[in-house]
Order: C-alpha cells, then sequence, then structure tokens
C-alpha cells in the first residue's frame, strides 16, 4: 500500500474544504426555515389566491343565470326536431317514461288509462317505455308501504296530495304557447340536458295521441315506438354501460359477470320474486320527483348494528331487520371487515377467514356439502360469488330504496376491488 506524504499534499487546494463547510453551516438554517416556514406560506398564498378566484368565478355563474321569468322572454332555442320542447327540470324525472299530457280532457284516453291495464302494459312493451298517467300518480304515492320504501328512516310518513291533472308537466315548459299543439299525447322525460347562455335547459320529445286520427290507437303507439327508436339515435341518447371488463382469461369469470351498479343499476340478477317486489314499491322519474316536492326529505343513513347472535339492524330505519342465510351473511361480514375491499381473483386467500365466520353463524362441524359452498364462493372461476353478491343486495333492495341501499351492499368496477361503501364508523358490532 502506498503511504502518503505530507509533502505529497496539494495545499493550494485544501482550503476548499473549510470553505464549503462554513458555506454549510450557514446556509442550513436557511434551508431549514424555507422547507418548514416559507414553503408553507407560499402554499397558503396559493390557496387564498385560489380561492378567492373561485368565489369570483362562483359570483360571476350567479349574475349569467337568469330568473324563470326572465328565461321565458328568452328566445326559443334552435331545435333539431318539430317536435321537441325545452322544460326548466327534469332532475329526478329522466326515466324511461312516457308521461301522458293533455290540453282538454278526453273520457276515451282517461277511461282507457284508468281502467284498463292491460292495454297500457301492452303499449309499454312495444315502446320500451313506462307510461305514466298523472291522476293516478298520487293513488299509489298515498300507500304507506311505497312511502316507507323510499324513506325507511321516517315513522309514519303520510301524504294528502290532491288530485294531478294532465297539464301537470305544462308546469315545465320553457315556453308555455307550446302546449298549444300538445292536445293529447306523450312526453318523453328520457332526454337531452344542455346549458346555454348561463341557463340550464332540457330537451324533450313530443308524440301526439289522438282518438279522432285513421289509426287506431294502437296502430299509433307502434308508430310513436318507431319515432322514439329514431329520435334516440339521431339525438346519441344510448342506454349503453361503460366498458370495465377485467380481462378474457378464466381466472376472471367471477369479475367479469359481476353486474355493477356503479354505472347503471341492474335488477336482472336478483330473484323474480324480489324483482317484483320492488318494482311494485319504487317510484322514479315523475312520480320520485313528487314524492321529494311533497315530502322534502332530509336523507340519512342508519347505523349498521350487528348483535351478538350476528342478527343485522338498521336502528335509525325503524329498527329494520335485514335476514339473510347463513353463507350469505358470512360473504356480507367478510366485506364489512375488509373496508378497503377484496380483488375477486384474491378470494382464495380469505377462504379460511370465511370458514371461520361461517362456523360462528353455524356452529358444528363443516360437513362436506358447506365445506365445498364455502370453496365455491371463494373460487374466482366459479359464479358463487355474485350468486351471494345478488342475494345480498336483494336483502337491502326489497326493504328500501337503492338510492340509500347502495351504502350497504358490495358493489364496485370490474378489475377493482368489490367493496361495501357504509362508513365503518356506522358499523357496530355488539
Amino acid at each position: 500500500m502506498k503511504k502518503i506524504c505530507l509533502k505529497d499534499i496539494d495545499w493550494s487546494k485544501v482550503w476548499i474544504y473549510p470553505l464549503a463547510s462554513v458555506i454549510f453551516v450557514i446556509c442550513l438554517p436557511f434551508f431549514i426555515v424555507y422547507f418548514y416556514c416559507i414553503r408553507y406560506i407560499i402554499i397558503a398564498i396559493k390557496w387564498m389566491v385560489n380561492r378567492i378566484r373561485g368565489e369570483k368565478e362562483e359570483k360571476q355563474e350567479e349574475v349569467q343565470k337568469l330568473s324563470r321569468e326572465e328565461r321565458m322572454q328568452q328566445p326559443r332555442l334552435w331545435m333539431q326536431h318539430d317536435n321537441q320542447v325545452e322544460l326548466f327540470d327534469l332532475m329526478g324525472m329522466s326515466s324511461k317514461e312516457l308521461v301522458y299530457v293533455a290540453n282538454e280532457e278526453c273520457e276515451q284516453l282517461n277511461d282507457l288509462f284508468e281502467n284498463h291495464p292491460e292495454v297500457i302494459a301492452c303499449w309499454e312493451e312495444i315502446t320500451g317505455y313506462r307510461i305514466v298517467y298523472m291522476p293516478a300518480v298520487p293513488v299509489v304515492l298515498q300507500e304507506s308501504e311505497v312511502l316507507q320504501y323510499h324513506y325507511p328512516y321516517m315513522k309514519n310518513p303520510s301524504i294528502t296530495p290532491s288530485r294531478m291533472s294532465n297539464d301537470y308537466m305544462f308546469k315545465q315548459l320553457v315556453h308555455p304557447e307550446d302546449r298549444e299543439m300538445m292536445r293529447h299525447g306523450f312526453l318523453r322525460t328520457d332526454t337531452a340536458y344542455t346549458t346555454c347562455g348561463g341557463w340550464e335547459t332540457w330537451f324533450a320529445f313530443y308524440y301526439d295521441l289522438s282518438t279522432e286520427s285513421e289509426e287506431t290507437l294502437d296502430e299509433q303507439v307502434q308508430r310513436i315506438a318507431k319515432q322514439i327508436k329514431k329520435d334516440t339515435t339521431v339525438t346519441g341518447v344510448f342506454y349503453t354501460g361503460k366498458k370495465d371488463t377485467a380481462g378474457d382469461e378464466e381466472e376472471y369469470y367471477a369479475d367479469n359477470n359481476f353486474v355493477s351498479q356503479k354505472m347503471e343499476e341492474d335488477l336482472h340478477d336478483l330473484m323474480e320474486e324480489v324483482r317484483e317486489r320492488i318494482l311494485k314499491l319504487r317510484q322514479r322519474g315523475v312520480a320520485e320527483h313528487l314524492l321529494d316536492q311533497l315530502i322534502h326529505p332530509d336523507e340519512q343513513l342508519s347505523k349498521l348494528v350487528i348483535t351478538k347472535d350476528y342478527r343485522i339492524f338498521l336502528p335509525g330505519y325503524n329498527n329494520m331487520e335485514i335476514k339473510m342465510e347463513p353463507l350469505v351473511k358470512a360473504v356480507f361480514f367478510l366485506f364489512l371487515k375488509h373496508p378497503k375491499g377484496i380483488y375477486f381473483k384474491d378470494l382464495p386467500d380469505y377462504r379460511k377467514e370465511l370458514t371461520k365466520i361461517y362456523r360462528r353463524l353455524r356452529p358444528g362441524d363443516l360437513t362436506p356439502q358447506m365445506q365445498r359452498s364455502i370453496e365455491d364462493v371463494t373460487n374466482p372461476l366459479l359464479n358463487s360469488i355474485n350468486e351471494k353478491c345478488a342475494r345480498i343486495r336483494a336483502a337491502f333492495l326489497s326493504r328500501f330504496d337503492n338510492r340509500l341501499a347502495s351504502n350497504y351492499y358490495i358493489d364496485g368496477m370490474r378489475a377493482e376491488k368489490k367493496r361495501i361503501s357504509l362508513p365503518r364508523g356506522m358499523v357496530v358490532w355488539e
């Protein structure tokens, strides 16, 4: 090894090292002050500037918005079709419905809507739309079971609405004179929305229905159905969900078959008796809009209480009990215990935990059939997990509406974790 002698050192460059040390010692406090003080002051200033700018923009938007009366005085927007009209508000009414509207009463049509449900059902099948007869809506809304389904947190909900007339939808017309062309017919509510010049506008389509036409009423409805198909194609109103596939490989079988409710609610995977009950109790579109106007709900979630004997109660919804079969309940508890969610492809990793939960619900030895059921539900190559998720969803949807129920059942997009969105602070294990 070569020894370094003092005479070998280049003393002309040694001064650099102590100078660098001095600079470092002097600058270090400034760096510390910057990172721990000045940096946060700059961030705070930027936040304040953005907030002030945002408030100014909000004020500008408020100034630009026109009142209802001022909007009615504005010129008519350009329409692509002669049967299009402008409406003020269809929020909550955008379901696939054909609302019967009339400027004058027609005894023949009124009798048809009130006393011949089989004809209306046939028309709904032809058009693919639910047909709404406004005078009949309040009768359904007054049923206590219907009200309790929509507002489970209310005690003894009730309403006493006056009789609705067939000109109710005319109140939403931006240009009241448009009602002159609507002697008798259907107003389609699932229509396009736009903003223009600071106001919000909904475009709706009107389809004439007449007892004085040479066409029979059935022929007119068939023509309307064809026209609706043409209108929806031209205006780009389609009913397709977002493509969210997890892949085509076999390992994603359960994930690919999962019916996500995040894009659009779907009841097809529920048992028929549950589906019929839900369709009977729920109200959509115009009816739901009327309910919200009459009751002015202050929607609230209920705590989810699991008792010592593993029964499920919702105390905020009149202490409602949610019942499930043991294995279905075990799957529900498994996802409750994992608030961040579970990938279906990782289900085999949770088999032991699910077995442990199931044995608490069903004490005793596991039969071969029970063990096989647990293996099936944690097998991503099978559809068993989707069946259990559908039963969990049905357990809640059969008791109250989806706008609240969606917080309690398992959901998620394909290729993503499935989870229960209810905040775990609202889950109580006794």
